[in-house]
């Protein structure tokens, strides 16, 4: 009986990993630009972290986590998003009695226990940014234009960005109220999750997908209209910074994101071609999160992209050319003999920094060749034959379809010079 991986899980495949490593290293240079530096933390916390944190009533907490007891009977739950541990180190750490605003970036796998769709995973990774210590609009505004940065870095080009205000605690709760009034006399045409939810969480109904009670909740109020004096001028504050950074955006008043530690500034990322759930990240302020998880009162802001979502989001979009492999160099032996001064010229070229292969399965010279070119390689070096009794082997450049006998005191130069063009 075959063993097969867990659903919702993925395998990354060689041929899939250099796409990763373009994506990753493109959202990290985007991070440092904006002056972020990476942190790592654990991939499982306390429980109570995400259950104060997130919200005990919000579908992460409620459905989706992977909780367990450890050995010692500690309640245990792989992180199912990255900003609650983000806080915690934070605290921990005392970060907040260094300089502020604390910047910093992570990169990493998490887990939701959700139903797999495209782009969407039980074990997913996300990359994201969180700066602690500033409550200035401003900083809102340039988080979200890095966020479209990284987008357009990426090839995104086809993507809106989607912008609401959720108030802060003086004002919501009487726009929950005004809500709740509104949708009173039409539960019973919305669906069993958005009964649910009218009591524990109202603001996830504007969320739901279900068509019907979308159609239900179009003329619902609108977050932006009850906000007070304070949380309204932040928000024009905001959409104004985004006006000077010339980024376009939406008001989207459905937008309310599903975590619980959200206050004032919220937004999304959306690209069409991925499907109904075409979110691809997004974020927002949390002031009081610091508070929840035992520090001083810190505001907060950030966001994440789940990295499946922007490969997929890549891919609808061809923004994906082929990646190159990597390979540099392939050591070809004309005969058997040759084997060994091959694995020797493969180490010395490897010591220049020079990454190359060889061939571990006896091909004939044409096979090695067809198999050089199938594995990307740029220059096939050819050793052995009567190139070898005068020193000499002769090098294939496989974009040129060229080829020249060069010295062996020659080579090591030569293909540092030909691979830097």
């Amino acid at each position: 009986m075959s063993i097969h991986k867990p659903r919702g899980t993925n395998d990354i495949l060689p041929d899939q990993v250099a796409a990763w490593h373009n994506l990753e290293k493109t959202v990290q240079a985007v991070a440092g630009e904006y002056g972020y530096r990476e942190i790592r933390t654990p991939i499982f916390e306390h429980t109570e972290l995400f259950a104060r944190g997130v919200g005990e009533h919000t579908d992460i907490v409620e459905k989706e986590m992977y909780t367990f007891l450890d050995r010692g009977s500690s309640s245990l739950t792989l992180r199912p998003e990255g900003t609650a541990p983000i806080v915690r180190a934070f605290v921990e750490n005392g970060l907040y009695n260094q300089v502020l605003p604390c910047k910093v970036y992570y990169l990493g796998p998490m887990f939701r226990y959700d139903r797999p769709q495209a782009g969407r995973y039980r074990q997913f990774h996300q990359f994201g940014v969180e700066a602690l210590g500033s409550a200035d609009p401003l900083l809102d505004a340039e988080m979200i234009k890095m966020a479209d940065e990284v987008c357009r870095r990426l090839g995104i080009t086809q993507r809106e960005m989607h912008i609401n205000s959720l108030g802060c605690r003086g004002c919501r709760p009487a726009y929950i109220q005004k809500l709740r009034q509104h949708l009173q006399g039409r539960l019973a045409a919305l669906c069993d999750n958005c009964r649910a939810r009218f009591d524990r969480n109202p603001l996830r109904v504007l969320d739901c997908k279900n068509e019907a009670c979308r159609r239900e909740t179009a003329d619902s109020p609108a977050p932006v209209d009850s906000l007070c004096a304070d949380c309204a001028a932040h928000f024009a504050a905001v959409l104004n910074g985004l006006q000077a950074l010339e980024l376009q955006y939406v008001v989207d008043m459905r937008l309310v994101r599903g975590l619980d530690y959200y206050t004032l500034t919220a937004f999304e990322i959306m690209v069409s071609e991925i499907g109904a759930q075409s979110s691809i990240g997004g974020g927002g302020r949390y002031d009081r999160l610091v508070e929840e998880c035992g520090g001083p009162a810190t505001p907060g802001v950030g966001f994440a992209f789940g990295l499946e979502r922007l490969l997929l989001a890549r891919e609808q979009q061809a923004a994906v050319n082929a990646e190159p492999s990597g390979l540099e160099v392939f050591i070809a032996a004309l005969a058997a003999a040759d084997r060994i001064p091959a694995l020797q010229l493969a180490a010395q070229l490897r010591e220049q920094g020079i990454s190359v292969e060889l061939d571990f399965l006896g091909r004939s010279l044409k096979a090695q060749m067809k198999f050089a070119g199938k594995i990307g390689a740029r220059l096939v070096v050819i050793i052995g034959g009567e190139e070898a009794t005068r020193d000499a082997v002769v090098v294939r450049d496989m974009r040129a379809a060229k080829q020249q006998e060069l010295q062996r005191s020659e080579l090591a130069g030569f293909l540092v010079e030909t691979l830097e063009q």
